[in-house]
Protein backbone atom coordinates (compact mmCIF):
# COMPACT_ATOMS: atom_id res chain seq x y z
CA UNK A 1 0.00 0.00 0.00
CA UNK A 2 2.52 2.49 1.19
CA UNK A 3 4.33 1.90 -2.54
CA UNK A 4 1.13 2.57 -4.46
CA UNK A 5 1.04 5.39 -2.35
CA UNK A 6 4.60 6.87 -3.55
CA UNK A 7 4.29 5.90 -7.25
CA UNK A 8 0.70 8.00 -6.63
CA UNK A 9 2.66 11.43 -5.45
CA UNK A 10 5.66 11.11 -8.07
CA UNK A 11 3.40 11.00 -10.99
CA UNK A 12 1.56 13.92 -9.26
CA UNK A 13 4.80 15.73 -8.77
CA UNK A 14 5.78 14.97 -12.47
CA UNK A 15 2.11 16.26 -13.23
CA UNK A 16 2.80 19.68 -11.78
CA UNK A 17 6.08 20.24 -13.54
CA UNK A 18 4.47 19.64 -16.58
CA UNK A 19 3.85 23.47 -18.06
CA UNK A 20 1.51 24.00 -21.18
CA UNK A 21 2.05 26.57 -23.42
CA UNK A 22 -0.42 28.60 -25.46
CA UNK A 23 -0.79 25.87 -28.18
CA UNK A 24 -2.20 23.20 -25.64
CA UNK A 25 1.17 21.37 -25.44
CA UNK A 26 3.61 20.65 -22.62
CA UNK A 27 6.99 23.18 -22.97
CA UNK A 28 10.32 21.84 -23.77
CA UNK A 29 13.11 21.89 -20.95
CA UNK A 30 14.58 24.99 -22.76
CA UNK A 31 11.85 27.03 -22.92
CA UNK A 32 10.12 26.28 -19.49
CA UNK A 33 14.16 27.37 -18.67
CA UNK A 34 13.46 30.62 -20.40
CA UNK A 35 10.08 30.87 -18.57
CA UNK A 36 11.51 30.87 -15.19
CA UNK A 37 13.75 33.20 -15.81
CA UNK A 38 11.38 35.67 -17.20
CA UNK A 39 9.11 34.83 -13.87
CA UNK A 40 12.21 35.66 -11.62
CA UNK A 41 12.69 38.92 -13.41
CA UNK A 42 9.54 40.24 -13.22
CA UNK A 43 9.21 38.89 -9.55
CA UNK A 44 12.83 41.24 -9.11
CA UNK A 45 10.93 44.09 -10.73
CA UNK A 46 8.37 43.94 -8.39
CA UNK A 47 10.21 43.85 -5.67
CA UNK A 48 12.42 46.62 -6.42
CA UNK A 49 9.34 48.89 -7.80
CA UNK A 50 7.90 48.26 -4.20
CA UNK A 51 10.92 48.93 -2.31
CA UNK A 52 11.76 52.52 -4.14
CA UNK A 53 7.70 53.21 -3.45
CA UNK A 54 8.50 52.44 0.25
CA UNK A 55 11.83 54.15 0.82
CA UNK A 56 10.13 57.45 -1.12
CA UNK A 57 7.34 57.35 1.07
CA UNK A 58 10.16 57.17 3.93
CA UNK A 59 12.05 60.21 2.85
CA UNK A 60 8.75 62.22 1.94
CA UNK A 61 7.11 60.74 5.30
CA UNK A 62 10.65 62.65 6.85
CA UNK A 63 10.22 65.87 5.12
CA UNK A 64 9.22 68.88 6.77
CA UNK A 65 5.86 69.73 6.22
CA UNK A 66 5.53 73.46 4.64
CA UNK A 67 1.94 73.68 4.43
CA UNK A 68 1.41 72.45 8.18
CA UNK A 69 -2.03 74.32 9.13
CA UNK A 70 -3.00 74.95 5.08
CA UNK A 71 -4.87 71.40 4.79
CA UNK A 72 -6.49 69.21 6.29
CA UNK A 73 -10.05 68.24 7.49
CA UNK A 74 -11.97 71.22 9.26
CA UNK A 75 -13.47 70.72 12.49
CA UNK A 76 -17.30 70.11 12.80
CA UNK A 77 -19.52 73.31 11.64
CA UNK A 78 -21.23 73.53 15.03
CA UNK A 79 -21.74 77.34 14.49
CA UNK A 80 -18.35 78.13 17.11
CA UNK A 81 -17.21 81.45 14.95
CA UNK A 82 -18.09 84.12 12.56
CA UNK A 83 -15.59 85.77 10.60
CA UNK A 84 -15.39 88.47 8.41
CA UNK A 85 -14.12 85.82 5.68
CA UNK A 86 -15.23 86.93 2.48
CA UNK A 87 -16.72 84.13 0.16
CA UNK A 88 -16.82 84.15 -3.85
CA UNK A 89 -18.75 82.53 -5.98
CA UNK A 90 -17.50 79.74 -8.69
CA UNK A 91 -20.16 81.77 -11.29
CA UNK A 92 -18.61 84.53 -10.03
CA UNK A 93 -14.75 83.92 -11.15
CA UNK A 94 -14.12 86.09 -14.08
CA UNK A 95 -10.25 87.71 -15.62
CA UNK A 96 -11.18 90.94 -13.91
CA UNK A 97 -10.15 88.40 -10.83
CA UNK A 98 -7.00 87.68 -12.18
CA UNK A 99 -4.16 88.63 -9.67
CA UNK A 100 -6.72 88.45 -6.55
CA UNK A 101 -6.92 85.69 -3.68
CA UNK A 102 -10.55 84.02 -3.08
CA UNK A 103 -12.28 82.18 -0.76
CA UNK A 104 -14.28 79.60 -2.27
CA UNK A 105 -16.45 76.80 -0.83
CA UNK A 106 -17.55 74.06 -3.27
CA UNK A 107 -17.93 70.48 -4.18
CA UNK A 108 -14.83 68.42 -5.51
CA UNK A 109 -16.56 67.31 -8.84
CA UNK A 110 -13.22 65.21 -9.56
CA UNK A 111 -9.29 65.42 -9.42
CA UNK A 112 -6.22 64.17 -10.93
CA UNK A 113 -2.80 63.41 -9.33
CA UNK A 114 0.10 64.05 -12.09
CA UNK A 115 3.76 62.80 -11.30
CA UNK A 116 2.86 63.55 -7.64
CA UNK A 117 3.47 67.32 -7.15
CA UNK A 118 0.44 68.52 -9.29
CA UNK A 119 -3.31 67.63 -8.14
CA UNK A 120 -5.72 69.25 -10.71
CA UNK A 121 -9.56 69.66 -9.37
CA UNK A 122 -12.95 70.29 -11.05
CA UNK A 123 -14.71 72.40 -8.61
CA UNK A 124 -18.31 72.88 -8.61
CA UNK A 125 -21.07 75.32 -6.72
CA UNK A 126 -24.50 74.63 -7.86
CA UNK A 127 -24.57 74.71 -11.44
CA UNK A 128 -20.84 76.29 -12.06
CA UNK A 129 -17.33 74.47 -12.09
CA UNK A 130 -14.28 75.88 -12.17
CA UNK A 131 -10.59 73.66 -12.66
CA UNK A 132 -8.28 74.59 -9.56
CA UNK A 133 -4.41 73.34 -8.91
CA UNK A 134 -2.52 72.22 -6.09
CA UNK A 135 0.93 72.22 -6.51
CA UNK A 136 3.82 71.65 -4.45
CA UNK A 137 6.65 74.32 -4.62
CA UNK A 138 8.39 73.12 -1.23
CA UNK A 139 7.79 77.21 0.51
CA UNK A 140 3.79 77.04 0.93
CA UNK A 141 2.37 73.85 -0.68
CA UNK A 142 4.00 71.13 0.37
CA UNK A 143 3.34 67.12 -2.12
CA UNK A 144 1.82 66.14 1.33
CA UNK A 145 -0.72 68.32 0.79
CA UNK A 146 -0.99 67.27 -2.65
CA UNK A 147 -1.76 63.92 -2.13
CA UNK A 148 -4.22 64.79 0.36
CA UNK A 149 -5.81 67.12 -1.95
CA UNK A 150 -6.32 63.68 -4.66
CA UNK A 151 -6.91 61.80 -1.12
CA UNK A 152 -10.25 63.60 -0.64
CA UNK A 153 -13.57 61.62 -2.01
CA UNK A 154 -15.27 62.84 -4.66
CA UNK A 155 -18.64 64.92 -3.46
CA UNK A 156 -16.92 66.20 -0.48
CA UNK A 157 -17.46 69.94 0.09
CA UNK A 158 -14.40 71.87 0.54
CA UNK A 159 -13.17 75.56 1.48
CA UNK A 160 -10.37 76.94 -0.02
CA UNK A 161 -8.40 79.81 -0.83
CA UNK A 162 -6.50 80.14 -3.87
CA UNK A 163 -5.29 82.81 -6.43
CA UNK A 164 -7.06 83.35 -9.27
CA UNK A 165 -4.79 83.01 -12.32
CA UNK A 166 -5.25 82.99 -16.63
CA UNK A 167 -4.87 78.90 -17.39
CA UNK A 168 -2.81 77.92 -20.36
CA UNK A 169 -5.30 77.14 -22.70
CA UNK A 170 -9.07 77.77 -22.33
CA UNK A 171 -10.68 74.92 -19.87
CA UNK A 172 -13.50 74.11 -21.93
CA UNK A 173 -14.61 71.17 -19.88
CA UNK A 174 -15.86 74.08 -17.15
CA UNK A 175 -18.40 76.35 -17.13
CA UNK A 176 -15.59 78.83 -15.95
CA UNK A 177 -13.12 78.15 -18.13
CA UNK A 178 -11.09 81.71 -18.59
CA UNK A 179 -9.78 81.68 -15.14
CA UNK A 180 -8.69 78.77 -12.63
CA UNK A 181 -7.82 78.54 -8.95
CA UNK A 182 -4.00 78.32 -8.04
CA UNK A 183 -4.99 76.71 -4.05
CA UNK A 184 -2.94 77.76 -1.30
CA UNK A 185 -5.02 76.24 1.61
CA UNK A 186 -7.76 73.20 1.44
CA UNK A 187 -9.74 72.48 4.42
CA UNK A 188 -12.89 69.63 3.91
CA UNK A 189 -15.80 70.97 5.27
CA UNK A 190 -18.29 67.67 4.90
CA UNK A 191 -16.96 64.54 3.22
CA UNK A 192 -18.31 61.85 1.73
CA UNK A 193 -18.93 58.82 3.44
CA UNK A 194 -20.80 56.33 1.67
CA UNK A 195 -20.35 55.23 -2.48
CA UNK A 196 -22.15 57.15 -4.33
CA UNK A 197 -25.06 55.69 -6.16
CA UNK A 198 -23.54 56.70 -9.97
CA UNK A 199 -20.90 59.49 -11.08
CA UNK A 200 -22.12 63.26 -11.47
CA UNK A 201 -20.04 62.40 -15.10
CA UNK A 202 -22.28 59.50 -15.86
CA UNK A 203 -25.79 60.92 -14.80
CA UNK A 204 -24.80 64.46 -17.28
CA UNK A 205 -24.42 62.38 -20.00
CA UNK A 206 -27.10 63.04 -23.41
CA UNK A 207 -28.50 60.26 -25.09
CA UNK A 208 -26.83 61.28 -28.45
CA UNK A 209 -23.03 60.81 -25.99
CA UNK A 210 -23.87 56.91 -25.06
CA UNK A 211 -25.37 56.09 -28.22
CA UNK A 212 -22.26 57.00 -30.09
CA UNK A 213 -20.17 54.93 -27.32
CA UNK A 214 -21.80 52.15 -26.10
CA UNK A 215 -19.13 51.38 -23.88
CA UNK A 216 -20.05 55.00 -21.50
CA UNK A 217 -22.26 54.16 -18.79
CA UNK A 218 -25.88 54.93 -19.01
CA UNK A 219 -27.75 55.92 -16.00
CA UNK A 220 -31.81 54.19 -15.54
CA UNK A 221 -34.49 56.42 -14.54
CA UNK A 222 -35.14 54.84 -11.76
CA UNK A 223 -31.47 54.51 -10.50
CA UNK A 224 -31.80 58.43 -10.75
CA UNK A 225 -34.94 58.58 -8.70
CA UNK A 226 -33.59 56.31 -6.05
CA UNK A 227 -30.76 58.43 -5.74
CA UNK A 228 -32.58 61.98 -6.44
CA UNK A 229 -30.35 63.95 -4.09
CA UNK A 230 -26.99 62.80 -6.12
CA UNK A 231 -28.61 63.63 -9.24
CA UNK A 232 -29.92 66.67 -8.48
CA UNK A 233 -26.57 67.71 -8.38
CA UNK A 234 -25.68 67.96 -12.25
CA UNK A 235 -25.39 70.51 -13.70
CA UNK A 236 -28.30 70.22 -16.32
CA UNK A 237 -30.83 68.84 -13.37
CA UNK A 238 -29.68 71.88 -11.60
CA UNK A 239 -30.38 74.38 -14.26
CA UNK A 240 -34.10 72.21 -15.02
CA UNK A 241 -34.87 73.35 -11.56
CA UNK A 242 -34.38 76.86 -11.81
CA UNK A 243 -36.26 77.05 -14.96
CA UNK A 244 -38.84 75.98 -12.94
CA UNK A 245 -38.60 78.34 -10.82
CA UNK A 246 -38.07 81.05 -13.21
CA UNK A 247 -41.81 79.80 -14.88
CA UNK A 248 -43.38 79.85 -11.68
CA UNK A 249 -41.76 83.88 -11.36
CA UNK A 250 -43.01 84.70 -14.54
CA UNK A 251 -46.22 83.00 -14.03
CA UNK A 252 -46.85 85.59 -10.95
CA UNK A 253 -45.34 88.37 -12.32
CA UNK A 254 -47.27 88.81 -15.49
CA UNK A 255 -50.86 87.55 -13.36
CA UNK A 256 -49.68 90.17 -10.78
CA UNK A 257 -48.98 93.14 -13.41
CA UNK A 258 -52.80 91.99 -14.74
CA UNK A 259 -54.44 92.85 -10.98
CA UNK A 260 -55.17 89.38 -10.01
CA UNK A 261 -54.53 88.17 -6.29
CA UNK A 262 -52.54 84.88 -5.44
CA UNK A 263 -54.65 82.99 -2.77
CA UNK A 264 -54.36 79.32 -0.77
CA UNK A 265 -56.91 77.21 -0.82
CA UNK A 266 -57.11 74.27 1.98
CA UNK A 267 -55.87 71.34 -0.08
CA UNK A 268 -57.87 69.03 3.01
CA UNK A 269 -61.46 68.96 1.68
CA UNK A 270 -64.72 67.65 2.28
CA UNK A 271 -65.95 65.66 -1.18
CA UNK A 272 -64.15 65.13 -4.27
CA UNK A 273 -63.82 68.50 -5.65
CA UNK A 274 -64.94 67.67 -9.39
CA UNK A 275 -67.49 64.82 -8.47
CA UNK A 276 -64.79 62.54 -9.75
CA UNK A 277 -63.72 59.06 -8.62
CA UNK A 278 -59.78 59.53 -8.99
CA UNK A 279 -59.25 60.97 -5.25
CA UNK A 280 -57.05 60.18 -2.58
CA UNK A 281 -59.39 59.42 0.19
CA UNK A 282 -57.68 60.08 3.84
CA UNK A 283 -58.35 59.73 7.46
CA UNK A 284 -59.66 62.54 8.64
CA UNK A 285 -60.13 62.47 12.97
CA UNK A 286 -63.80 60.54 12.97
CA UNK A 287 -64.15 60.88 9.23
CA UNK A 288 -63.05 60.67 6.23
CA UNK A 289 -61.96 63.77 4.19
CA UNK A 290 -60.00 63.99 0.59
CA UNK A 291 -56.69 65.24 -1.14
CA UNK A 292 -57.98 68.24 -3.44
CA UNK A 293 -57.90 67.65 -7.27
CA UNK A 294 -57.07 70.74 -7.98
CA UNK A 295 -58.40 74.22 -6.11
CA UNK A 296 -61.39 74.71 -8.98
CA UNK A 297 -64.65 75.72 -6.41
CA UNK A 298 -62.35 77.67 -4.32
CA UNK A 299 -61.12 79.54 -7.37
CA UNK A 300 -64.52 80.15 -8.28
CA UNK A 301 -65.82 81.28 -4.66
CA UNK A 302 -62.89 83.80 -4.62
CA UNK A 303 -64.65 85.30 -7.99
CA UNK A 304 -67.66 85.05 -6.50
CA UNK A 305 -66.32 87.06 -3.54
CA UNK A 306 -65.65 90.28 -5.56
CA UNK A 307 -61.68 89.36 -6.40
CA UNK A 308 -61.84 89.95 -9.55
CA UNK A 309 -58.94 87.92 -10.04
CA UNK A 310 -56.79 84.89 -8.64
CA UNK A 311 -54.63 82.40 -8.95
CA UNK A 312 -52.37 79.55 -7.12
CA UNK A 313 -49.45 77.76 -7.30
CA UNK A 314 -50.01 74.74 -5.20
CA UNK A 315 -49.77 70.85 -5.14
CA UNK A 316 -52.61 68.84 -6.81
CA UNK A 317 -53.55 65.57 -5.87
CA UNK A 318 -54.69 62.90 -8.74
CA UNK A 319 -55.67 59.22 -7.57
CA UNK A 320 -54.77 57.93 -11.51
CA UNK A 321 -53.42 54.52 -12.09
CA UNK A 322 -51.18 56.08 -14.82
CA UNK A 323 -48.14 54.82 -15.29
CA UNK A 324 -47.14 57.35 -18.63
CA UNK A 325 -43.97 59.53 -19.07
CA UNK A 326 -46.82 62.47 -18.60
CA UNK A 327 -48.37 61.38 -15.83
CA UNK A 328 -47.92 61.91 -11.77
CA UNK A 329 -50.01 61.58 -8.75
CA UNK A 330 -49.07 65.01 -7.45
CA UNK A 331 -47.74 67.91 -9.31
CA UNK A 332 -47.87 71.83 -9.24
CA UNK A 333 -50.81 73.47 -10.38
CA UNK A 334 -50.58 77.19 -11.85
CA UNK A 335 -53.67 78.08 -11.27
CA UNK A 336 -56.10 81.45 -12.32
CA UNK A 337 -59.46 82.27 -12.67
CA UNK A 338 -60.69 85.72 -14.15
CA UNK A 339 -63.59 87.62 -14.25
CA UNK A 340 -64.77 89.02 -17.49
CA UNK A 341 -66.91 91.75 -18.48
CA UNK A 342 -68.29 90.30 -22.08
CA UNK A 343 -67.09 87.28 -23.24
CA UNK A 344 -64.46 84.47 -22.36
CA UNK A 345 -62.20 85.23 -25.20
CA UNK A 346 -61.08 88.01 -22.58
CA UNK A 347 -59.41 85.67 -20.00
CA UNK A 348 -58.60 83.08 -22.73
CA UNK A 349 -55.91 85.29 -24.77
CA UNK A 350 -54.95 87.20 -21.89
CA UNK A 351 -53.81 83.53 -20.93
CA UNK A 352 -52.13 83.04 -24.13
CA UNK A 353 -50.36 86.41 -24.14
CA UNK A 354 -48.92 85.40 -20.74
CA UNK A 355 -47.83 81.82 -21.97
CA UNK A 356 -45.74 84.18 -24.49
CA UNK A 357 -44.51 86.35 -21.65
CA UNK A 358 -43.39 82.86 -20.13
CA UNK A 359 -41.22 81.68 -22.87
CA UNK A 360 -39.98 84.79 -23.99
CA UNK A 361 -38.69 85.77 -20.55
CA UNK A 362 -37.04 82.07 -20.34
CA UNK A 363 -35.54 82.91 -23.27
CA UNK A 364 -34.02 86.59 -22.84
CA UNK A 365 -33.14 85.96 -18.86
CA UNK A 366 -32.35 82.55 -18.01
CA UNK A 367 -29.98 81.43 -21.56
CA UNK A 368 -27.95 80.32 -19.44
CA UNK A 369 -29.63 77.59 -17.78
CA UNK A 370 -31.41 77.14 -21.36
CA UNK A 371 -27.71 75.90 -22.66
CA UNK A 372 -27.09 73.84 -19.63
CA UNK A 373 -29.99 71.23 -20.30
CA UNK A 374 -29.95 71.36 -23.74
CA UNK A 375 -26.67 69.61 -23.72
CA UNK A 376 -27.64 66.66 -22.04
CA UNK A 377 -31.46 66.78 -23.03
CA UNK A 378 -31.02 68.89 -26.74
CA UNK A 379 -34.17 70.19 -28.76
CA UNK A 380 -35.08 72.79 -30.90
CA UNK A 381 -35.83 76.05 -29.73
CA UNK A 382 -39.52 76.71 -29.44
CA UNK A 383 -41.44 78.30 -32.18
CA UNK A 384 -44.17 80.59 -30.72
CA UNK A 385 -45.63 83.26 -32.03
CA UNK A 386 -46.64 87.16 -30.24
CA UNK A 387 -50.29 86.79 -30.60
CA UNK A 388 -51.10 82.87 -30.32
CA UNK A 389 -52.95 80.50 -32.56
CA UNK A 390 -56.32 79.98 -31.79
CA UNK A 391 -58.05 77.00 -33.79
CA UNK A 392 -61.45 75.37 -32.86
CA UNK A 393 -61.95 71.65 -31.77
CA UNK A 394 -63.86 71.21 -35.31
CA UNK A 395 -60.50 72.37 -37.49
CA UNK A 396 -58.35 70.01 -34.97
CA UNK A 397 -60.63 67.38 -36.30
CA UNK A 398 -60.62 68.22 -39.82
CA UNK A 399 -56.71 68.36 -39.79
CA UNK A 400 -56.76 65.06 -38.24
CA UNK A 401 -58.91 63.77 -41.18
CA UNK A 402 -56.80 65.36 -43.60
CA UNK A 403 -53.95 62.96 -42.49
CA UNK A 404 -56.03 60.02 -42.55
CA UNK A 405 -57.00 59.71 -38.79
CA UNK A 406 -60.46 58.18 -37.98
CA UNK A 407 -61.90 60.11 -35.50
CA UNK A 408 -65.62 61.50 -34.49
CA UNK A 409 -66.80 65.07 -34.33
CA UNK A 410 -67.49 64.77 -30.74
CA UNK A 411 -64.36 62.44 -29.59
CA UNK A 412 -61.59 63.31 -27.17
CA UNK A 413 -58.35 63.41 -28.64
CA UNK A 414 -55.48 60.67 -27.69
CA UNK A 415 -52.12 61.52 -26.59
CA UNK A 416 -51.24 60.08 -30.62
CA UNK A 417 -53.71 62.31 -31.60
CA UNK A 418 -52.56 65.45 -30.01
CA UNK A 419 -49.04 64.91 -30.89
CA UNK A 420 -50.05 64.54 -34.97
CA UNK A 421 -51.59 67.41 -34.68
CA UNK A 422 -49.47 69.81 -33.02
CA UNK A 423 -46.92 68.51 -36.00
CA UNK A 424 -49.69 69.46 -38.17
CA UNK A 425 -50.29 72.86 -36.74
CA UNK A 426 -46.53 73.61 -36.87
CA UNK A 427 -46.39 72.81 -40.45
CA UNK A 428 -48.98 74.55 -41.57
CA UNK A 429 -49.24 77.71 -39.53
CA UNK A 430 -45.50 77.24 -37.85
CA UNK A 431 -46.03 77.50 -34.50
CA UNK A 432 -45.31 75.00 -31.32
CA UNK A 433 -47.86 76.99 -29.09
CA UNK A 434 -51.55 77.73 -30.16
CA UNK A 435 -55.20 77.34 -28.47
CA UNK A 436 -57.73 74.66 -29.21
CA UNK A 437 -61.19 76.46 -28.65
CA UNK A 438 -65.23 74.58 -28.36
CA UNK A 439 -64.33 71.93 -26.86
CA UNK A 440 -67.38 68.90 -26.88
CA UNK A 441 -69.40 69.50 -24.03
CA UNK A 442 -69.63 65.71 -23.23
CA UNK A 443 -65.44 65.32 -22.81
CA UNK A 444 -65.56 68.21 -19.94
CA UNK A 445 -66.38 68.83 -16.43
CA UNK A 446 -69.82 69.94 -14.94
CA UNK A 447 -69.36 73.11 -14.08
CA UNK A 448 -68.17 74.19 -18.07
CA UNK A 449 -70.29 77.13 -19.66
CA UNK A 450 -71.77 75.20 -22.93
CA UNK A 451 -71.60 77.26 -26.40
CA UNK A 452 -74.81 78.96 -26.90
CA UNK A 453 -74.98 78.69 -30.84
CA UNK A 454 -74.68 74.69 -30.31
CA UNK A 455 -75.30 72.56 -27.38
CA UNK A 456 -72.61 69.99 -28.35
CA UNK A 457 -69.98 71.98 -28.22
CA UNK A 458 -68.79 74.12 -25.10
CA UNK A 459 -66.96 77.58 -24.24
CA UNK A 460 -63.91 76.04 -23.33
CA UNK A 461 -59.66 75.52 -24.40
CA UNK A 462 -56.84 73.27 -23.67
CA UNK A 463 -53.38 75.19 -24.67
CA UNK A 464 -50.85 72.85 -26.71
CA UNK A 465 -47.13 72.95 -26.52
CA UNK A 466 -45.01 71.06 -29.14
CA UNK A 467 -47.81 68.52 -29.52
CA UNK A 468 -49.44 68.01 -26.19
CA UNK A 469 -51.92 69.65 -23.65
CA UNK A 470 -50.37 72.05 -20.99
CA UNK A 471 -53.69 73.64 -19.50
CA UNK A 472 -57.08 72.61 -19.93
CA UNK A 473 -59.80 75.18 -18.97
CA UNK A 474 -63.06 77.11 -20.16
CA UNK A 475 -65.47 79.69 -18.88
CA UNK A 476 -67.76 78.32 -15.78
CA UNK A 477 -71.39 77.86 -15.26
CA UNK A 478 -72.14 80.98 -12.74
CA UNK A 479 -75.96 80.52 -13.16
CA UNK A 480 -77.26 78.68 -10.02
CA UNK A 481 -80.18 76.77 -11.86
CA UNK A 482 -78.09 76.04 -14.98
CA UNK A 483 -75.50 74.55 -12.60
CA UNK A 484 -77.92 72.87 -10.53
CA UNK A 485 -78.97 71.11 -14.47
CA UNK A 486 -75.14 70.30 -15.45
CA UNK A 487 -74.83 68.26 -12.05
CA UNK A 488 -77.81 66.58 -12.30
CA UNK A 489 -76.66 65.57 -16.25
CA UNK A 490 -73.62 64.26 -14.90
CA UNK A 491 -75.11 61.97 -12.36
CA UNK A 492 -73.62 63.71 -9.03
CA UNK A 493 -74.74 64.00 -5.91
CA UNK A 494 -75.57 67.92 -5.49
CA UNK A 495 -75.46 67.67 -1.14
CA UNK A 496 -71.60 67.94 -0.74
CA UNK A 497 -71.51 71.10 -3.52
CA UNK A 498 -73.92 73.06 -1.47
CA UNK A 499 -71.51 75.15 -0.33
CA UNK A 500 -70.33 75.56 -3.87
CA UNK A 501 -73.80 75.83 -5.16
CA UNK A 502 -74.96 78.72 -2.70
CA UNK A 503 -71.89 80.99 -3.72
CA UNK A 504 -73.92 81.29 -7.13
CA UNK A 505 -76.99 81.94 -5.52
CA UNK A 506 -75.52 85.27 -4.37
CA UNK A 507 -74.80 86.43 -7.38
CA UNK A 508 -71.59 85.41 -8.96
CA UNK A 509 -69.79 87.55 -12.32
CA UNK A 510 -69.49 85.30 -15.62
CA UNK A 511 -65.73 84.15 -15.09
CA UNK A 512 -63.43 81.59 -16.76
CA UNK A 513 -60.10 80.20 -16.07
CA UNK A 514 -57.74 76.96 -16.49
CA UNK A 515 -55.21 75.29 -14.80
CA UNK A 516 -51.30 74.27 -16.15
CA UNK A 517 -49.43 71.69 -14.72
CA UNK A 518 -46.12 73.01 -14.30
CA UNK A 519 -43.66 69.88 -14.84
CA UNK A 520 -45.75 69.46 -18.21
CA UNK A 521 -44.82 73.01 -18.99
CA UNK A 522 -41.60 72.32 -18.16
CA UNK A 523 -41.01 68.97 -20.10
CA UNK A 524 -42.41 70.10 -22.93
CA UNK A 525 -40.81 73.39 -23.46
CA UNK A 526 -37.14 71.32 -22.53
CA UNK A 527 -37.70 68.53 -24.63
CA UNK A 528 -37.05 66.38 -21.46
CA UNK A 529 -38.21 63.05 -22.40
CA UNK A 530 -40.07 62.17 -18.77
CA UNK A 531 -42.28 64.37 -16.62
CA UNK A 532 -40.71 62.68 -13.79
CA UNK A 533 -36.93 64.57 -14.44
CA UNK A 534 -39.33 67.72 -14.37
CA UNK A 535 -40.73 66.90 -10.50
CA UNK A 536 -38.00 67.54 -7.38
CA UNK A 537 -39.24 64.38 -5.88
CA UNK A 538 -41.59 62.67 -8.76
CA UNK A 539 -44.71 60.57 -6.93
CA UNK A 540 -46.33 58.33 -9.06
CA UNK A 541 -48.41 54.33 -8.76
CA UNK A 542 -45.28 53.06 -7.88
CA UNK A 543 -43.48 55.38 -6.07
CA UNK A 544 -43.42 57.55 -3.11
CA UNK A 545 -39.95 57.45 -2.35
CA UNK A 546 -37.27 59.09 -1.17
Amino acid sequence: MAEQDKAVADLAEQVEQVVLGEDGKPLSKKALKKLEKEQEKKRRQEERLAREAAERAAREAAEPDVAVGMYGRAPLNMSQTRTDTVWTEVKDLSEAMVGQTVNVQARIQDSRLTGGRMCFLVLREHAATVQALVQADDVAVSRKMVRFADSVPAESIVSVTAEVVRPVETVKSCTVGSVELRVSKLFVTSEVVRQLPFSIEDASRSEEDCEANPALARVALDTRLDGRVVDLRTTPNNAIFKLQHAVCQLFREYLVRQGATEIHSPKIISTASEGGSNVFQITYFKRHAYLAQSPQLYKQACIAADFGKVFEIAPVFRAEDSNTYRHMTEYVGLDLECAFREHYHEVMYMIGEMFVYIFRGLEERWAHELAAVRRQYPSEPLKFDDKPLRLEYKDAVALLRGAGVEIGDFDDLSTPQERLLGELVRKEHGTDFFMLDKFPLAVRPFYTMPDPTDGNYSNSYDFFLRGQEIMSGAQRIHDPALLKERIRAFGIDAAPLEDYIRAFEYACPPHAGGGVGLERVVMFYLGIPNIRLASLFPRDPKRVDP
